[in-house]
């Protein structure tokens, strides 16, 4: 039986376990940055590799047949440690990584390049953050009321006037606008994730005509890539529908 080691995270890496479970050895890998995650089937590593020269002792100790990273799109160093190593070794490598999000008629998008740039470029005083919980320092020197919403507590620094929501989507449109109101929300910041777990948020924020600030996705390396997880199985060259 060939063996996949699975860099995951997300939801579609999960569906890809499960796609794949009984037909390939798979050994999912989890950053453990969120506390309680949701398992794939299968083996599951958590943690990280150590960077560059971890992650080839890591494929030298333990030999698979091809890699694929479905990480988070903003996950770029797993990604290029990936990429790096696995060509140094021969080691086939896909990358897959779910399409962003499409600005709809009567949206308010203001494209930025990172989250320090979202900081500076902040059209609200009651500003809804969804970036996660390991870049709000950034935010952490500004005068802004801020809600952050998060799986797990925030790390680091945190804006002095900030109401923390702990919580895990997926979310629908009418919870969201809700809550952009009950909060007297005045402008939302996203990255690029893509996805319909947090979408939700997005349509909310065009119906109650808020800007939102959005953070750009970090280029990928030169390596294949696939959209879907039917695109991942063909690239392995399985059967599993």
């Amino acid at each position: 039986m060939r063996t996949v080691l699975l860099l995951g995270g997300t939801s579609e890496a999960r569906r890809l376990a499960e796609s794949l479970a009984g037909r390939l050895r798979v050994v999912s890998s989890l950053a453990g940055r969120v506390r309680d995650p949701r398992l794939p089937p299968g083996e599951v590593r958590v943690g990280g590799f150590g960077g560059v020269e971890g992650f080839r002792a890591w494929l030298l100790a333990n030999p698979v047949d091809a890699v694929v990273d479905a990480t988070h799109p903003f996950a770029a160093t797993m990604t290029a440690t990936a990429a790096q190593v696995t060509a140094e070794l021969g080691i086939p490598f896909v990358v897959l990584r779910r399409p962003g999000w499409v600005q709809q008629p009567g949206d308010d998008w203001r494209w930025v390049d990172s989250v320090s740039e979202a900081a500076r470029s902040l059209p609200g005083e009651r500003v809804f953050l969804t970036i996660g919980r390991e870049e709000l320092k950034e935010f952490a020197h500004l005068p802004q009321w801020f809600l952050v919403r998060s799986v797990d507590p925030p790390v680091g620094p945190v804006p002095d006037r900030t109401h923390v929501l702990l919580d895990r989507g997926p979310f629908t449109v009418d919870g969201e606008i809700a809550l952009m109101r009950a909060h007297d929300v005045d402008v939302l910041v996203a990255k690029d994730s893509g996805g319909e777990m947090t979408a939700a948020k997005l349509t909310a924020a065009r119906e109650l005509a808020l800007p939102v600030v959005i953070v750009r996705r970090p280029p990928l390396p030169d390596v294949p890539t696939v959209d879907s997880v039917a695109g991942v199985l063909r690239w392995l060259g399985t059967d599993v529908a």
